[in-house]
């Protein structure tokens, strides 16, 4: 392999992986200075939230619970306010990529430090990559500030994750991982991590689908989702992240099942000019080179994740104005992304045609 001159700054910020993890978060808390913390859970998590409320005891300063996906901005807005009512100093949130992108929104607005305990493969937590939804459209931008100073992965917390919703989350993280590798921040090093990740987690899906209370599969999984985030927040997003940005700021739709569809059709677009890393995709995942793309897309049907558009809820006169803003957004793509190239790969998505 011939390595090219790149740029990579790696990103500050402390880990702890391990089952029963979350059990040392006032040691973790107290270490990293936090002394007035913001729980934010939505309702689902209360119990977790009044567990991880009960180790941190006199810490714990208010909770916010009105999470939603694609953290809408009047929502945002509301939990900078609580944020600032207890006179926070740390954010800790608790749960999938929604309740991490709202800690981000508070950290972006009030200028505190931000806790991440995912309960799902999101990956998110590991990035500096904000979004917040107004109306129809999502905006979504960069800023090193946003990226959790600490993130405890704590496998056991994934055991109530449904295999409907495990299945999708997990190829969220797959997604990081497979566009890491032609990014716009795309280095060698980067690259080692994610088809790591890509391995992982194509080999340890389908067992968390099948056998939801394996331990073992679970832990691996958020290990491959770990390194996926990882890989996501050097080497930045591309004609994937942001097609699935535009159809969710536009139609709402369910976060992770829109990466389980669209990622096999975005990497068959991108396919011609990245004929070097569909090969190495294809070495980690045992298929052969010009199956690479289908492979994601027959994954997501055996972990019987989403496989079309129209199956999410997206309305078939959304295609048209859908392909014009992934074709304005995806500017920074392997392959320059054309209204008409972009509108057949909408097309398949949205009928959930194997891709090829």
């Amino acid at each position: 392999m011939r390595v090219e001159g790149f740029v990579y700054d790696a990103l500050a910020g402390r880990v702890v992986f391990g089952e029963g993890s979350r059990k040392s978060l006032a040691a973790e808390a107290e270490a990293l200075g936090a002394e007035r913390i913001l729980i934010v859970a939505d309702r689902a998590e209360d119990a977790l939230a009044s567990e991880i409320g009960s180790i941190l005891g006199d810490r714990v300063a208010g909770r916010f619970d009105e999470v939603a996906q694609h953290v809408p901005s009047h929502l945002a807005d509301s939990a900078s306010m609580r944020a600032r009512e207890v006179g926070a100093d740390t954010v800790l949130t608790i749960g999938g990529g929604s309740a991490t992108g709202f800690g981000k929104a508070v950290v972006l607005a009030v200028g505190i430090k931000q806790i991440a305990v995912p309960t799902t493969y999101a990956g998110s937590e590991m990035t500096p990559i904000w979004g917040i939804s107004d109306g129809d459209r999502k905006q979504v931008g960069t800023d090193p500030r946003v990226k959790p100073a600490l993130v405890v992965y704590d496998p056991e917390l994934t055991l109530t994750l449904p295999p409907r919703v495990a299945g999708p989350s997990g190829m969220n993280a797959l997604a990081h991982a497979v566009e890491g590798l032609y990014g716009p921040g795309a280095n060698p090093f980067i690259s080692f991590m994610a088809l790591e990740s890509i391995r992982v987690l194509y080999r340890g899906l389908p067992a968390v689908v099948a056998h939801p209370d394996d331990l073992g599969a679970r832990t691996e999984v958020l290990y491959g989702a770990y390194l996926g985030g990882v890989v996501l927040a050097t080497a930045g997003t591309a004609l994937h992240h942001k097609t699935c940005h535009v159809l969710g700021g536009m139609f709402n739709l369910d976060h992770g099942g829109m990466n389980a569809v669209v990622l096999g059709h975005a990497l068959a677009y991108n396919a011609p000019a990245i004929s070097d890393i569909i090969d190495e995709i294809s070495g980690v995942i045992d298929v052969t080179a010009t199956e690479v793309p289908a492979a994601f897309f027959d994954l997501a049907r055996a972990i019987d994740a989403p496989d079309s558009l129209k199956a999410l809820g997206m309305p078939a006169d959304g295609l048209d104005e859908a392909a014009r803003r992934v074709v304005t957004e995806a500017t920074a793509n392997v392959r320059t992304p054309t209204e008409g190239g972009i509108r057949r790969m909408l097309d398949d998505a949205f009928h959930g045609r194997r891709p090829t």
